[in-house]
């Protein structure tokens, strides 16, 4: 076994160590639930075992905020999302709502959607989602984000690969 992997989890382990309270009180701070605190403070050590590239920060805490806040900010989209689509469901008669099964699955297929284009650049995402949710034009698309028509059809592309990705899998 080579020295690499743990020195990689030797860092992981110091900074866990030496940091992991002051975050967990950062996080408590920005999240109201001590739990989710307590999970978010969790993924972000996990995050940096799964990089293989990691080298000691000059700032430890700053390093470990801007990991946390990623996946704060995660949180917090899919927490949206999922309210928007449970405020959505309330707006259909009852006799016409789908199956609570249903609903799960289709709340499943929104975080994979969510998660797949959350790996896109954010005025890509932005023009995506003005495009396939707004009924927005690519001219209109264009004058919000300050970007060239032309522009807004990459970024549109570049969403419907990530659905299509989602859908069949990566194109061979």
């Amino acid at each position: 076994m080579s020295s690499v992997p743990s020195r990689h989890s030797d860092l992981v382990g110091a900074l866990y160590r030496d940091h992991r309270g002051w975050l967990l009180a950062w996080l408590r701070r920005n999240v109201a639930c001590a739990q989710r605190a307590e999970d978010l403070s969790q993924d972000t050590f996990v995050r940096l075992l799964g990089r293989e590239d990691l080298k000691a920060p000059r700032e430890p805490r700053a390093f470990l905020v801007a990991i946390a806040k990623g996946l704060l900010f995660d949180y917090f989209r899919r927490a949206a999302l999922e309210q928007a689509y449970l405020t959505e469901l309330m707006l259909i008669p009852e006799g016409e709502q789908p199956s609570v099964e249903e609903q799960h699955l289709i709340l499943e297929d929104l975080r994979n959607i969510d998660r797949l284009l959350g790996k896109l650049p954010s005025k890509a995402r932005a023009a995506f989602f003005y495009n396939r949710l707004d009924g927005l034009g690519h001219a209109e698309i264009a004058e919000r984000l300050g970007v060239s028509v032309p522009r807004v059809r990459q970024y549109l592309a570049q969403g419907m690969r990530q659905c299509y990705i989602a859908l069949y899998g990566e194109p061979t």
